[in-house]
């Protein structure tokens, strides 16, 4: 077997700069050159009242599609596998210091929020390439949240594209010199704008090309059809015949590649994808050219399962075996200028053939079979009436508190990236000292511009039903900014929205219409102080929150906080200051909440009303529950707090979940005691219904898998908890060694997500500890538990993973080459790609 030790050296990416100055093609434009554009893209999830994205069922196992398209793809793509042909890893590489690429703003700081090593993995890789490609980094800016530019009205393609830019600067730290277009839509009044806002470049489908013509040929070509040479930058000038019109560059990326790179088979491994790009090399002796794909980074390892590690293989050693550059498209430009111009189609984009009749017209393109879109261009009428009213609003009430609103909109997103930075903002942009209200309506005012932009989010017409998550995530969008308008101005436009939807026909028969869609998904999903209040006072019974505590978007500053059980009942009564971390609003108030048993619950909240008042509160229901009757406390609290009550189903799904989790562990626990008797009772049946190949009994085999899978788990936590004793540490080992031993002899498959983690855990928490606290030469106990571990992963199949365990050894490979022969036996363990 290879080990790992033996071929890490071979893992070294092809130097780019060991070449002769005098044709280096770093500094020279000599030769052929690739690259390689994903457009990594989520839409925004979000509640728009939590700012946190909920549970999708959908993506289970994982908590939201956010989540497991960056367990599939985003972390893949920066920690990307090198295989051998026997399918030992080799080595790791970061594919985005190789791909050309762009992050949508949203999304990348779920990336930051979520799993920051990945974030910096992605920022550094941009610093590479600028290293690498004298000053040019592979990263290019994207229009804030995926806005078909071309329907936009001009102040919001500004914005779109400012905020664009300026979220870009805040992770990369420089200006980007290239942007991508939401789907690369776009018109000659979008091109004017990205001009203007000093973008350099931007890249379309072949197909969004009219035609073209070499500079200073009066003989134009047409290329209407898709025939452009995608080998080659153009520039694109504003007036036609007019060398001193403002201009823009743009690259076109090779239309048939990049399609078979998402539908097709370019991907099947790193040479086919190599002998597909080298079919598009032209032979005509030209000095230089590009080829140059594109295609959504999703596609890398999320759509096509694994194919980051061709990309991988593809740029270290397929590429450079060929004699060819990887580049990105600012470093290609800044070698060869445009000597050719082009002009653009009146209005394109890459996944519609209809110009942008897929964001507003019932065109096809994304159809469901016999479903229609006859909704798309009500609902894009409705936010664009909804859309001038809000401006009306924001004209009206900002120029009260801005100097200038508009531009106070445009730098916005400083204090969207950066919620600390509020009132340095409101100081450089308020027109006069702002009392606290009008600072919170200054907050509300933005932020309804905020969702004004987000609800014009194209995911919301991309697919074939307004019903989708999609289309139902704009409208709560749009719900957003009319309840933020009403706070501000008093004005109400909800009723008057809703009655415009119903001349969006929904395919789905208990909807009828968009009206319907919005009454029935939205208006539920809005949510109040009161509704933050009550899940706080409710979860509290199993929560030990401290003083000062962060719920969702919300700081909760708990005032007082008594709790009193009698029997089976609790009653807990406090005094709880929220404020929102977004608008700055505070609201004060009084909570109780009645625990009958089980999964009854009964919660009431009203304004705090003063000190007296609330003595006078806890004093009457604490009576009530002294008294022993919980009917008797539930009537007293509705006479407190009026007949508005909460209940479990209350609470905001994930706290709803982690509670019924822990009502039901009793039960659990009496049943897992009662399969594991049943299953000592019955264990020389089992064997020998085993030995001699019967079908085993249903009931006694899920007896054994129950006992097991509990035997397993508690084993598994005592570990993590003995972790610091060795002698513990090697008892605890002998158990799980048993226990596989068993589970193997009676084929009992252990269905235990919990165990799975905490053994992930516990393997990457002893590498970290092996790399980091100990003298590796005295380690060889902890590296014999280490490889057990590995093993008993594999017994158990539980799926764990190891791949943050193959990324920890890589990361001290680098730094200590010299292995010991205990290492080397922990680097075979670790070869292998779970």
């Amino acid at each position: 077997m290879t080990s790992l030790s033996d071929t890490s050296s071979r893992l070294v990416p092809v130097d780019l700069n060991a070449h002769d100055p005098v044709s280096d093609p770093l500094n020279t434009a000599i030769g052929v050159y690739v690259t390689v554009h994903g457009h990594f893209y989520q839409p925004p999830r979000e509640n728009p009242y939590l700012d946190a994205i909920e549970r999708q069922p959908s993506a289970a196992p994982f908590h939201n599609w956010n989540e497991r398209i960056h367990h599939e793809c985003y972390r893949p793509n920066a920690f990307a596998r090198v295989l051998n042909d026997q399918g030992q890893l080799l080595g790791i590489v970061n594919n985005f210091e190789y791909l050309s690429f762009n992050i949508g703003p949203t999304l990348m700081s779920w990336i930051e929020r979520h799993d920051v090593e990945v974030y910096q993995r992605i920022v550094e890789a941009d610093r590479k390439s600028c290293d690498r490609l004298n000053g040019h980094g592979n990263a290019i800016a994207q229009v804030y949240n995926h806005i078909i530019l071309p329907l936009a009205n001009e102040r919001d393609k500004r914005t779109q594209i400012r905020w664009g830019k300026a979220d870009f600067r805040s992770h990369f730290g420089r200006d980007p010199e290239g942007m991508w277009l939401a789907e690369t839509a776009v018109d000659y009044p979008t091109v004017k704008v990205l001009i203007e806002e000093g973008i350099k470049f931007i890249v379309l489908a072949p197909s969004q090309a009219e035609r073209c013509r070499e500079q200073n040929d009066p003989h134009w070509q047409e290329v209407g059809g898709g025939q452009i040479d995608p080998t080659r930058p153009y520039r694109c000038y504003l007036r036609s015949n007019d060398p001193d019109s403002p201009y823009i560059d743009v690259f076109f990326y090779d239309g048939p590649i990049s399609r078979d790179m998402g539908f097709d088979t370019a991907l099947s491994s790193s040479h086919h994808l190599a002998s597909r790009l080298g079919q598009a090399v032209r032979g005509d002796h030209r000095p230089t050219q590009l080829i140059s794909v594109a295609t959504d980074g999703e596609t890398f390892g999320h759509h096509k399962g694994g194919t980051e590690k061709c990309l991988a293989y593809a740029f270290t050693k397929e590429f450079s075996n060929r004699d060819w550059t990887v580049t990105n498209f600012a470093h290609y430009l800044s070698l060869n200028p445009p000597t050719w111009e082009v002009e653009l189609k009146p209005v394109t984009a890459w996944s519609c053939s209809h110009g942008v009749d897929r964001w507003q017209e019932d065109c096809g393109c994304g159809g469901g079979g016999l479903w229609h879109q006859k909704w798309r261009r009500p609902l894009r009428e409705a936010l664009d009436w909804l859309r001038d009213q809000l401006i009306r609003v924001y004209e009206e009430e900002g120029k009260k508190r801005f100097n200038d609103p508009w531009l106070a909109r445009d730098e916005y997103v400083q204090v969207i990236r950066d919620r600390a930075s509020v009132q340095k903002f409101l100081s450089r942009h308020q027109s006069h000292k702002l009392s606290n209200v009008d600072r919170l309506d200054a907050l509300r005012l933005l932020e309804m511009q905020r969702h004004a932009l987000l609800m014009y989010t194209s995911c919301g017409w991309f697919f074939e039903e307004l019903s989708r998550p999609e289309g139902v995530q704009i409208l709560r969008y749009a719900s957003r900014a009319l309840e933020l308008a009403g706070d501000v101005s008093g004005i109400q436009l909800e009723k008057n929205f809703i009655k415009r939807l119903t001349s969006a026909p929904s395919n789905v028969d208990c909807f009828k219409n968009g009206a319907e869609v919005y009454r029935q998904l939205v208006i539920p999903a809005q949510i109040t102080f009161e509704q933050v209040a009550a899940h706080y006072a409710i979860s509290s019974l199993f929560t030990s929150y401290s003083r000062e505590q962060r719920v969702y978007c919300y700081t909760a500053n708990q005032l007082d906080y008594q709790i009193q059980r009698m029997g089976s009942v609790t009653l807990a009564i406090g005094q709880l200051q929220l404020t929102s971390e977004i608008t700055r609003e505070s609201q004060h108030f009084v909570f109780a909440v009645l625990h009958l048993c089980g999964w009854d619950f009964h919660c009431c909240i009203q304004p705090f009303a003063g000190r007296r008042s609330y003595t006078q509160v806890k004093e009457q229901l604490f009576e009530a529950l002294n008294h022993g009757s919980a009917a008797q406390t539930i009537l007293k609290m509705n006479q407190v707090f009026g007949d508005v009550a909460y209940s479990l189903q209350d609470l905001f799904a994930e706290e709803r979940h982690r509670i019924m989790r822990l009502l039901s562990q009793e039960t659990l626990t009496r049943l897992d005691q009662l399969y594991t008797q049943v299953y000592r009772d019955n264990y020389g049946v089992l064997m020998a219904f085993h030995r001699d190949e019967l079908p085993v009994p249903q009931e006694l085999q899920v007896a054994a898998e129950i006992a097991l899978g509990h035997r397993l788990l508690l084993t598994l936590r005592s570990l993590e908890q003995d972790s610091d004793e060795p002698d513990a540490v090697m008892m605890h080992l002998g158990h799980l060694d048993a226990i596989a031993t068993e589970a193997i002899h009676l084929r009992c498959h252990l269905q235990q997500p919990e165990a799975r983690e905490i053994l992930q855990r516990f393997i990457e928490r002893s590498l970290w500890v092996l790399f980091n606290e100990s003298e590796i030469d005295g380690a060889e106990t902890q590296i014999r538990v280490l490889e057990r571990l590995i093993v008993l992963s594999g017994q158990f199949e539980l799926g764990v993973a190891l791949s943050k365990s193959q990324e920890l050894f890589h990361q001290w490979l680098n730094r200590s080459p010299s292995l010991t022969p205990a290492i080397r036996g922990l680097a075979e363990k670790l070869a292998i790609v779970i």
